[in-house]
């Protein structure tokens, strides 16, 4: 397959302030690739430095196997569609559209050639005459694609681009970017600190923090296996629940566990007594049980029901179980759970992932 893009060892320092540590990564040509991570953790630098509007302390930035890493924006072959939209007010959207097409003085013929299967591709074939102040949040986001589709560029960046949108917009234009990508099979790089948005779109996800990757893999692999407990807690929605353990047994096949007033038997070998081990359980893997004797020899936590998510078929009940975040249930919009009452909490440890002291993943039947 070949690379569209590749970063090897860039790093970006503001004085003595690092704000990206050595960042090493290959897309596919065709490839959608997701930067996720909260504020902060240097995504959108990452990004900007790829298009050319951040400089690079250290290290190459290629696309199509051409070094860009000191190239000028407009020599990368990269097209770039911010939150903000950044259409021109006082242009309908055609003009928008093809305005840097006519910078770069294509012939009128092309100008309408491009600008007509962008908006085909887009819809926006009734909205060409409109202004921009005319226009839904949804349809000016589509505008600015156009902008940028229009450029034929080797590679699309997103910074953000549904952020200034309302949920259900959100929905909508995830939609729109998905069938976008289908469509056009352009390589496209996408920055959100939203993960549902990475999870649904992204062919594979790249996790940032502390300026630095901490796992790249595809959607569900990083849901599944997640390197480290960061990943593990920024992964998912709702997020993993957290339970802190020690070590009481250990041998050459198994581990117990203690954790509260439980303990667990877990397929981790040759632990040391009394090491600090997180448990990480996911909503949907905590069971509500009638009594103990449903538990099954999986691990029994009684916990107070401190709030209810109604959505409909399926709902989310937040637990107190004696410990600083409450623990998150999944439960079926049937369940009759209200705050104040209690339960018994089954875990089954066959779906717990399991974190040593610095939260790297331990991995079952090591």
């Amino acid at each position: 397959m070949k690379q569209a893009v590749q970063l090897r060892n860039v790093r970006k320092t503001y004085g003595d302030v690092e704000v990206i540590k050595q960042v090493s990564l290959s897309i596919d040509e065709g490839e959608f690739i997701a930067f996720v991570g909260p504020s902060g953790s240097g995504k959108s630098t990452l990004l900007r430095m790829v298009a050319g509007l951040e400089s690079v302390t250290d290290g190459e930035i290629l696309i199509d196997g051409k070094d860009v890493t000191f190239a000028e924006p407009s020599d990368r072959g990269i097209a770039m569609v911010f939150q903000s939209y950044a259409l021109y007010p006082h242009m309908n959207v055609y003009d928008n559209i093809a305005f840097n097409l006519k910078l770069s003085r294509h012939s009128k013929s092309e100008i309408e050639k491009r600008v007509n299967e962008a908006a085909r591709i887009l819809r926006l074939e009734e909205l060409l005459q409109r202004s921009p102040g005319q226009l839904s949040g949804g349809q000016r986001q589509r505008v600015a694609i156009g902008r940028a589709i229009v450029r034929n560029p080797r590679v699309f960046l997103f910074d953000e681009p549904l952020s200034n949108l309302d949920a259900a917009l959100r929905v909508q234009m995830r939609l729109e970017i998905g069938r976008l990508h289908a469509e056009l099979g352009a390589t496209m790089i996408y920055v959100t600190h939203d993960q549902v948005e990475a999870m649904t779109l992204a062919d594979r996800i790249v996790v940032l923090n502390n300026c630095e990757i901490q796992q790249i893999g595809k959607p569900m692999e990083l849901y599944q296996r997640p390197r480290n407990k960061f990943v593990a807690s920024f992964i998912g929605s709702p997020n993993m629940n957290f339970f802190p353990a020690q070590v009481s047994r250990s041998d050459a096949t198994s581990s117990t566990l203690k954790l509260a007033d439980a303990t667990l038997d877990a397929a981790l070998a040759n632990r040391a007594m009394g090491e600090s081990i997180t448990l990480g359980v996911r909503p949907e893997a905590v069971v509500v049980l009638a009594d103990r004797s449903d538990a099954a020899g999986g691990v029994v936590i009684e916990g107070k029901v401190v709030g209810v998510e109604r959505l409909g078929n399926v709902n989310y009940a937040y637990f107190d179980v004696g410990q600083s975040e409450p623990v998150t249930a999944q439960i079926a919009g049937t369940t009759d759970l209200g705050v104040g009452d209690t339960a018994l909490l089954g875990i089954d440890p066959a779906r717990c992932h399991y974190f040593d002291g610095a939260g790297e993943a331990l991995r079952v039947g090591n």
